[in-house]
């Protein structure tokens, strides 16, 4: 089955679209969301396959209420190759149709296993970064569309005013926050060039990402330099000055009511509804304990330990435990 046209338009535009905007985009949790289980799964389903079978490393449960199916999506029995993060846009319907035959096992069972069926690929190298750009860098291969232009880059003090009301509050319970207060520590701030003072130049927003350390070629600063924020309309990239610069590291973000997704949709929020669980915002970082806050223009999410890097467009997933509860693309 060829769904290379799919693909393009559902991942790799996407991918380009989300770049150009600013945004940082997780194509590897789309390509299971709209591909593996949306476009493959319904022509499986046209050949009468019962289920579509993947090596991801996860696992599914099942319970029944009231005579109705509910379908758990479960972190992988291996921690260090766990991807439930990566299915974490799964709905009911298509968990249903999933079977996950090695998500019970460890690696190296499966690559002994593989020894033992004397598959070619049983010692191939795990493969990493995006399936479909090879081994060319991220930059030369949005460059194919995205063209370079030189902008400022900005380094930004520690000590502006608008870092105060990012630090939560002593003593608040998650049913005391007001909205103004949830957007202070949620919401990415906007910054302006009168706020720091120009130290080098770029070749393209675009091509950079909140967090991101190398390819800013700015030496001589002391500290290693962090991109805080890109503005891709008027090409500018925000840096700070070392790993505890404010403006790297957030206790809250914002997910609005369209990009909210929830795999145990009977424990979706109501408006004002709050609960606790652990989250994260990256492949393999360690979940941290988190309160959701559901108000009417969608959830805040309030970490216990300030993250680092967190970017728009990447994913935040939710869990209780082992068992991904929901996620959302993060504002």
């Amino acid at each position: 089955i060829d769904l290379s046209e799919e693909y393009r338009e559902r991942i790799v535009d996407y991918m380009f679209s989300e770049y150009e905007a600013g945004r940082t985009p997780n194509p590897d949790i789309l390509c299971n969301r709209e591909i593996k289980f949306d476009i493959f799964l319904k022509a499986a389903q046209k050949l009468k396959a019962d289920f579509v079978a993947t090596g991801h490393y996860c696992q599914k449960g099942k319970f029944e209420v009231n005579g109705k199916m509910v379908f758990r999506l479960l972190a992988g029995a291996d921690p260090n190759k766990d991807q439930s993060y990566f299915l974490c846009q799964l709905n009911q319907d298509q968990l249903a149709k999933a079977l996950f035959p090695i998500g019970h096992l460890q690696k190296s069972e499966v690559r002994k296993i593989a020894k033992e069926q004397d598959l070619i690929t049983a010692d191939k190298k795990d493969s990493q970064g995006l399936c479909f750009i090879g081994k060319v860098r991220l930059p030369d291969f949005l460059q194919q569309q995205l063209q370079p232009k030189k902008g400022a880059i900005v380094v930004v003090p520690e000590e502006l005013p608008i870092y105060e009301s990012k630090r939560i509050p002593a003593g608040i319970s998650a049913e005391d926050y007001d909205l103004e207060t949830l957007d202070n520590l949620c919401l990415p701030i906007k910054y302006t060039l009168n706020q720091g003072k120009k130290i080098g130049d770029h070749n393209g927003a675009h091509y950079f990402t909140v967090g991101q350390r190398k390819g800013l070629q700015v030496g001589g600063t002391g500290k290693p330099l962090f991109v805080i924020a890109t503005e891709t309309k008027e090409n500018v990239i925000y840096t700070g000055l070392g790993e505890d610069h404010p403006g790297l590291n957030r206790h809250g973000l914002f997910v609005p009511n369209e990009d909210i997704h929830w795999i145990r949709e009977d424990l979706k929020l109501n408006v004002g509804g709050s609960a606790s669980y652990q989250a994260r915002i990256r492949y393999r970082q360690p979940l941290t304990q988190a309160t959701l806050i559901m108000k009417e223009n969608g959830l805040y999410i309030l970490f216990d330990q300030a993250q680092r890097g967190v970017a728009s467009g990447q994913f935040v997933a939710w869990y209780d435990g082992e068992e991904s509860i929901g996620s959302g693309v993060i504002f």
